[in-house]
Formats: structure tokens, C-alpha cells, sequence
């Protein structure tokens, strides 16, 4: 069986004949032998990362002119703040209400890849553009912490979504810059490496009994708690969905995914980080499972989202199974470290999950076989088949095969952070992101939404000054307070005058410069 050609085959069934550029997740429902006749809950829908994803594929196996049409379609049915629903009819009209940013920053990736690859020109930049500033004065004034994560579960700061953030800032910064508008492109290449630096600080942690037993220093967290950027920290407790309530909450801690290859995979972490080493070891401690066609992984510890032991479908509550897709995502950051043969094995793992006609399933069954329940060990579960974006994997992955690199690999993030190691000046206070502190050594940056001009004090008042903020050309406007060369202990008060309104805050709001260890973990380690 031709699995390539299967693969394409899936991308192509799965479009919408009278909505160019749509491309539904699956024409199937997870279970649907299980479910009612007026069921909706099936993947007949757009899932705009699934959809990039797609795009992908379809870029991979040589579609430009599909990829473009998916842009195109994401350009239609943007929403007028900048973000895409969570997922949608194919007419835009969105049907869940889930705020994912990664979803936010997808299009912006899929645009910048179409661009790289010469089939965007300047007049097609152009078009897109409103778009592409939508999307970024999104991510800007809504990150980087997420509503949902890309399993659509939970809120907080997830290494995957940080990743695709991040690097999609950067992207942005690169064609606005081909725009003309350096202003803009500067101040999203700022704030990029403003959230890349702490990205360990938020999300890399791990309980020492475990980190011991494995021989690591720690591991990065599914996902981080939400809160101010300055507080966030990989503790605290992580909701489990799909879980009886006994099980229903963890130490964050202790929740592991594979989603922090997502660091690699989008330019921001080498594959030989200590901090990814350390991750991928634990990932493979607790997640990975041997199967007949080779290892598959889990999404993440304790997750719910499956049959349940006897093979009864799911339905609401259940266990979590392996994702062949996650295999595919492995095998690129195999690549990524240099160990081909180790990524083309994950490839015959991947392909090697299919059922009988050659269709990636969403999930594989790892128990004992169950034949009455049409169950066998290492063949695909009952969840949905196939699954448009482990069919889109598997075409990226064969394409990152023959050229020898990661196709979809970004490459702002690793000129800028992997090689020149570029570090962040500042720290960002947002009405939606209220510090409380910034570390000495970092200016403070104040943005808002609207023209303002700061009155502040670092004497309680003693001596004042006035700064009238500046546009980023993305719509806020901004304040840099020059804190850097600020001793331990002081305090900034500030508060705000809306020029345009004429009318003043009347809240007077503090932050104390703090001697606090950022980035020692990374030091570290390092070392």
C-alpha cells in the first residue's frame, strides 16, 4: 500500500467542494456507532490548528495553490478582534467558544511559511496584511498565557503554546518588516523575547523523588497555572477533564506531555537543550508504550480521553490512549537531533498504525484485545478515523525525510535565540497582566489599549515625571520606564491620563524591582 498516497488522498477527501480553503478535521465521529442520530459532537468542523496543520501537509506534498486557499479562507473568517474561533461551520460562524492561542498564531506561521517558500508575493503580502496585524495585536494583548490548550482542556502557559506564540511574533515581525513598518516589527520581536526568556520560569519544574529516579534536573509541565507573568510558575495543580473526580486534579508538577518538543519543532530550543534532554527522558519514562508497530506516546499524564478499561466507548469519562500522531511529531524532533534512522523508524511506527484501508486513527488501543468490542492490541481504537491531521503529519514527515531538515521548522527562532542567543530588556505590565515585580536589570514596559500618558514616581511621590506613551503600530501604545539600573527594593507607583478622553485612572498602581533568579535554571544547566 502506497501510505503517501493515502495520506494525500484523506487531505483531498476531507476539503469542502463549495467553500475553497476549508478542510474539515474528519468526516467522522469518535464513537459514533455509540451516538444518537442528532449528534453534533462529531470533527465534521474547522479546527483552524488543525487546518495550518493541514495546509502543511498540503505545502509538504507540493499544493501550493491549496495552501494558499486555506489562507485565504482563514483571511475570511479571522474575527474582527484578530483571533479565530475555536472551531467553526464552514461558513465562519463559530460553534464552540474556547479561546486557544495557539490558534491565534497558526495562520500567522502558515503565511510566513507560504512567503519563505516564494508563493506569496508582495502584492499577496499585501492582502493578507490586515490579517497578519489582527492576528499579532491578538497575541500581543492576549498572551501569552491561553484560555485552552491545544487539547482544549485547560488554561495557563503551555510549552506547546508558548512555542507557537512566540515564534509566530516573530514571524509576523519578519513581514511587517517586509511591509515597511519597522516600528511595529521591532515591538513584536521585544515582546517575543521578553516571553521567550521566561518560558522556563513558567513551565520547567519537576517533583525531585521523580527527577531522582529518572536522572533528570526537572522537566517542562504540560501546562502552568494562569496568573501575571511575574508570579507564574510551574506549580501548583493542573485539572485532569475526562477523569473521575478521584483523579480529577494533579500537582502541575507531575503532569508530563510531549508538547514540549513543540520548543524544537518551532525553532525556540535546540534538540539537544539540557533542559529538552532532561524532558524527553521523562516523557518517555511515564508516556511512552510499546506496541507491535513500535512506540506511541500519550497526550499527557492521567489524561481521560478515551475507552474506558473494558473497551466501553467514551462518554465523558474514560482512559487515555497513544496518538500515532504524536509519533510523527517525535520523529521530527529526532530529525531535529540528528537521528534519522531513529525518525525514519517512527515513520514505520506511524504508518504501521494505520487500520486495514491505510487511515491514521486519532488513537490506538493498548490493552488486551477485545474482540466483541472489535478492540485488538496496537490497532486503531474507536475515536475518530481518520484523522485529517495525523494523515497531514505523516505527509510533513516524509517530506522532512527526503530534504533531510523539518519542514515546517520556523527559522526566526533559531537565528535569534538558538544561535545568537538573543536575551529580553524588558518586562511587559498590561491591564490584563498586572506585575507586581520585574528583575533588576529589566526596564518596565507599560502597554494599553489606548493613548495614555503615565504619571510616575520612584520615591513615593517625591519627585514625579510624565511620560506620554508611544504607538506600537499594532494599535497600543506603550511606556518604557527606565528601571534597569534600579537597586533591589525600589518601587515604582505609577498611574495613567487618557489624553483622548481627558480623564484620569484614579488608581495608582505599584511594582517593586526584585533580585529574583529569572533564568538561573537555564544558567544552570548550561554550564
Amino acid at each position: 500500500m502506497n501510505t503517501y498516497r493515502v495520506s494525500t488522498a484523506v487531505l483531498a477527501s476531507h476539503k469542502a467542494a463549495d467553500c475553497p480553503g476549508a478542510v474539515v478535521a474528519s468526516l467522522t465521529i469518535p464513537w459514533g456507532f455509540s451516538r444518537g442520530d442528532d449528534d453534533l459532537g462529531g470533527y465534521h468542523l474547522v479546527w483552524p490548528r488543525d487546518l495550518v496543520e493541514t495546509a502543511g501537509g498540503f505545502l509538504a506534498a507540493g499544493d501550493a495553490n491549496e495552501a494558499l486557499a486555506i489562507l485565504d479562507y482563514l483571511r475570511r473568517v479571522q474575527e474582527p478582534s484578530g483571533r479565530w474561533p475555536q472551531n467553526l461551520w464552514l461558513d465562519g460562524k463559530p460553534y464552540w467558544s474556547g479561546i486557544q492561542m495557539d490558534e491565534c498564531a497558526f495562520p500567522v506561521l502558515l503565511a510566513d511559511m507560504l512567503h519563505r517558500l516564494g508563493h506569496l508575493d508582495k502584492k499577496a503580502l499585501k492582502h493578507i496584511m490586515p490579517m497578519l496585524r489582527g492576528a499579532a495585536r491578538y497575541i500581543l494583548t492576549n498572551g501569552p498565557a491561553t484560555g485552552e490548550d491545544r487539547w482544549e482542556e485547560d488554561a495557563g502557559y503551555s510549552p506547546f503554546t508558548l512555542a507557537v506564540e512566540v515564534s509566530a511574533l516573530l514571524a509576523a515581525a519578519d513581514l511587517l518588516s517586509l511591509d515597511g513598518d519597522e516600528v511595529a516589527a521591532n515591538h513584536l520581536r521585544e515582546t517575543a523575547d521578553c516571553w521567550n526568556e521566561q518560558i522556563e520560569k513558567w513551565t520547567f519544574a519537576g517533583e525531585p523523588d521523580f527527577c531522582a529516579s529518572v536522572g533528570i534536573a526537572g522537566h517542562y509541565v504540560r501546562i502552568a497555572p494562569p496568573g501575571a507573568t511575574d508570579e507564574a510558575s510551574a506549580s501548583g495543580e493542573t485539572e485532569i477533564r475526562n477523569q473521575t473526580p478521584d483523579r480529577a486534579i494533579l500537582s502541575t508538577t507531575d503532569v508530563l506531555s510531549p508538547d514540549a518538543l513543540a520548543l524544537v519543532r518551532f525553532g525556540l530550543r535546540a534538540a539537544d537543550d539540557p533542559h529538552i534532554v532532561d524532558t524527553v527522558k521523562a516523557i518517555d519514562h511515564s508516556l511512552r508504550v510499546e506496541l507491535p508497530q513500535g512506540p506511541l506516546w500519550y497526550r499527557y499524564t492521567g489524561d481521560g480521553y478515551g475507552e474506558h478499561e473494558d473497551g466501553a466507548p467514551f462518554d465523558g469519562i474514560g482512559q487515555g490512549l497513544p496518538w500515532p500522531l504524536l509519533a510523527g511529531e517525535r520523529a521530527h524532533y529526532e530529525l531535529a537531533a540528528g537521528r534519522r534512522e531513529v525518525a525514519e523508524a517512527l515513520l514505520s511506527t506511524l504508518e504501521k498504525s494505520a487500520g486495514p484501508g491505510g487511515l491514521l486513527p486519532e488513537q490506538t488501543w493498548d490493552g488486551p484485545d477485545i474482540p466483541e468490542r472489535e478492540l485488538f492490541f496496537g490497532q486503531p481504537a474507536g475515536s475518530a478515523m481518520p484523522l485529517v491531521w495525523a494523515h497531514s503529519e505523516h505527509i510533513k514527515l516524509v517530506r522532512s525525510l527526503r530534504d533531510g531538515a523539518v519542514f515546517d521548522m520556523p527559522p526566526q527562532g533559531v537565528e535569534r535565540y538558538i544561535r545568537n542567543k538573543t536575551a529580553s530588556h524588558l518586562r511587559i505590565w498590561r491591564f490584563n497582566n498586572r506585575l507586581s515585580s520585574v528583575p533588576v536589570g529589566k526596564q518596565l514596559r507599560l502597554e494599553t489599549e489606548a493613548n495614555a500618558l503615565v504619571h510616575w514616581s520612584t520615591d513615593n511621590w517625591a519627585t514625579v515625571s510624565d511620560s506620554p506613551a508611544i504607538p506600537s503600530g499594532l494599535g497600543t501604545y506603550y511606556v518604557d520606564l527606565p528601571l534597569q539600573h534600579e537597586d533591589a527594593g525600589t518601587r515604582v507607583v505609577f498611574t495613567f491620563y487618557w489624553p483622548d478622553v481627558e480623564n484620569w485612572e484614579h488608581t495608582d498602581f505599584t511594582v517593586q524591582v526584585v533580585n529574583e533568579p529569572e533564568n538561573q535554571m537555564r544558567i544552570d544547566r548550561e554550564e
